[in-house]
């Protein structure tokens, strides 16, 4: 997610600490790596229930509020979807800009140009903003996200504060490894990918920490 600036009252508002619905917020992305979001309920149920208020207190979910005081999820979109999967209700937004002034377009463009919305399909095809799901139950499965953020876990490359950065990865990935290896033969697929990162062809991609490019 990208740093917020501080110097707009607009764009700085208040913590919002009353829940929201989970139903009620609206993804900018079009798909999550359906692994990681089971990864994040195995988690979510490996709490002890005397815990998960604590928990739900130090994950709050980044939003902008948008047209119709809507609230446009610009991270933890796995956490959204895994909690959603766990039948939790509600949960607390941080909201890190407050766009409600602006008409549609507008406001697209500004997320848009903000890199707080990511319409690529699971294909890795970007479509126009209007196929963005509306619900985070409508999040669909891209393998090759999957793939991504399995190799960061593996240490195939470092966290970055680059916006969407596991899909810019995952996007390398799928034009490296074919889709039947990523879907069928995971283990397979993580090797490859692994060997991948640690080559200097890696370089360019954000979090590199493979060895260093021949010249």
């Amino acid at each position: 997610m990208a740093q917020e600036d501080s110097t707009s009252a607009s764009q700085s508002p208040t913590p919002t600490l009353h829940p929201i619905a989970i139903t009620d917020l609206r993804p900018t992305q079009m798909t999550v790596g359906m692994r990681e979001v089971e990864q994040k309920r195995q988690d979510w149920r490996g709490l002890a229930p005397t815990k998960s208020g604590q928990f739900l207190g130090r994950h709050m979910i980044p939003v902008v509020r948008g047209p119709k005081g809507r609230y446009y999820v610009i991270d933890h979109h796995h956490l959204a979807r895994a909690l959603y999967e766990e039948k939790v209700e509600q949960i607390l937004v941080s909201p890190v800009a407050d766009l409600r002034a602006l008409d549609k377009d507008e406001f697209w463009t500004f997320m848009d140009n903000r890199n707080w919305m990511h319409p690529f399909d699971a294909d890795g095809q970007r479509q126009p903003r209007t196929s963005l799901p509306k619900s985070v139950a409508d999040l669909v499965d891209d393998p090759y996200r999957s793939l991504a953020g399995e190799l960061r876990f593996a240490g195939g490359y470092a966290k970055d504060t680059t916006p969407f950065s596991e899909f810019v990865w995952a996007d390398a990935l799928r034009r490296r490894i074919d889709v039947k290896t990523a879907k069928n033969d995971f283990e397979t697929a993580l090797q490859k990918a692994l060997d991948f990162a640690k080559s200097p062809d890696a370089g360019y991609l954000p979090g590199w920490c493979g060895p260093h490019a021949r010249t």
